[in-house]
């Protein structure tokens, strides 16, 4: 895409979030949003959360509707389309554009695979290394890249893509691919498996945007297994955060809007497309499931686990 069209004056941004229960994960998002603001400090630019947070997804977009805004853009601030990109955060915006018939509502894209991202990827991964006192090759090491889990395939499956890109551009001996929830393999079971590969160093990378309860539980697992096999060295690298990179590809799919350029990542999508094991959902309605805990303090008594149709970790973020 051409990097120098501007978006056009009469377009606000929104930024959806998921929302955490930890409320560092949702400084960095509030982070993340400010940047937005600094690129552009004479757009609007708002974000709103799909639950556990405040404002929520509607408070934001109806933040947005000032005079002088014809179109809005919602950026879904994920890094992959699962559930909640391609259901619940498409929900709420069509919600709200049946609300304001007059503005032209339109929701975009989330980060997916992208070289930038891929970039920032091996920043943080190099970061780890650098922070090291052994010295050990890069083919004597272990990528394990480790996803959120979904019950989206797809989704699942650009992890497992993301996993093997790093693998082959930066040399290690071997990757592996796993996840912190749903779906398997599951970090530990992963790492327990990986670890009679005999490498020297394993680095255990959370492809997440921001922190939050999973991703600390990550390294706390990393830290359990350095104890358990003190002979190997496990390296906890940073998950991506709001580098300027990614901050270059959000405002990237917020500019695809208006030339029309916002495809979403449907090419294998359970909900468009008949993928084995799932063609039972293709053309499920895109309805909402986070209405109870949309705008609700996490540390309010919600520490359960939701008991709907699509189960998925993101409610443990």
């Amino acid at each position: 895409m051409d990097e120098t069209k501007a978006l056009p004056d009469d377009y606000a941004i929104c930024i959806a979030g998921h929302g955490s229960r930890d409320k560092d994960g949702i400084q960095e998002f509030l982070t993340l949003s400010s940047k937005f603001k600094e690129r552009e400090p004479d757009r609007i630019v708002e974000c709103g959360f799909l639950e556990f947070a405040k404002p929520t997804i509607d408070e934001a977009i109806s933040k947005c509707v000032q005079e002088g805004i014809n179109n809005i853009v919602v950026i879904p601030g994920v890094l992959m389309a699962a559930g909640h990109a391609k259901n619940d955060m498409p929900s709420e915006v069509l919600s709200m554009a049946r609300k304001y018939p007059a503005l032209n509502i339109q929701y975009g894209r989330p980060l997916d695979i992208h070289p930038k991202v891929l970039k920032v990827c091996s920043n943080r991964i190099e970061s780890a290394e650098a922070a090291s006192t052994q010295t050990i090759s890069r083919t004597d090491t272990l990528l394990m890249t480790v996803g959120r889990g979904s019950s989206d395939p797809d989704s699942n499956s650009n992890i497992a893509k993301v996993s093997r890109m790093l693998w082959e551009g930066m040399g290690f001996g071997w990757a592996e691919t796993s996840f912190i929830g749903v779906t398997q393999p599951l970090l530990p079971e992963a790492l327990e498996k990986t670890i009679k590969m005999g490498f020297k160093r394993i680095i255990v990378f959370p492809y997440f945007l921001f922190t939050g309860i999973l991703a600390k539980r990550i390294f706390s697992i990393t830290d359990d297994f350095q104890k358990k096999y003190p002979d190997i060295e496990f390296l906890k690298a940073p998950y991506l955060n709001y580098d300027d990179l990614i901050i270059d590809v959000f405002m990237e799919r917020a500019r695809e809007i208006p030339f029309g350029l916002q495809d979403m990542n449907c090419q294998l999508c359970k909900y468009r497309e008949q993928v084995v094991g799932f063609e039972d959902q293709v053309g499920q309605p895109q309805a909402g499931h986070h209405h109870h805990v949309r705008g609700i303090d996490g540390h309010h008594g919600l520490e359960h686990d939701h008991n709907h149709p699509h189960s998925h970790s993101d409610h443990e973020k």
